[in-house]
């Protein structure tokens, strides 16, 4: 699988409209038949940061950067970003989640 995380840091202005700016394109994501998970979550320390965890089926990762929707959010995202954001992308093996083994409940 592919496997990505992306920090955005958004303006102050837009801190609480981000889920907004980005929920059509979430939706269209998640739906596409290679996606195993778009999450967002927004940091503790920095309200102004939201951290993307996403992955892919390895063939499925170019469909998504070509999409019309990938394009759009590409096109609308900037208006509220501070800086480029960061990103982390690599190929692991599997197709999910393993239990964490320190932590067994």
């Amino acid at each position: 699988m592919i496997f990505i995380v992306v920090k955005f840091k958004v303006k102050p202005e837009w801190s609480e409209r981000w889920p907004d700016l980005v929920a059509d394109f979430t939706e269209a994501t998640r739906k596409e038949p290679g996606n195993l998970w778009f999450d967002w979550s927004r940091s503790l320390d920095d309200p102004n940061e939201y951290v993307l965890v996403e992955a892919f089926k390895d063939d499925a990762a170019g469909d998504h950067v070509n999409s019309d929707h990938f394009k759009k959010a590409m096109a609308d995202m900037p208006q509220a970003l501070v800086e480029t954001p960061k990103i982390i992308s690599r190929q692991l093996d599997g197709e999910g989640w393993d239990l964490m083994g320190e932590l067994t409940i």
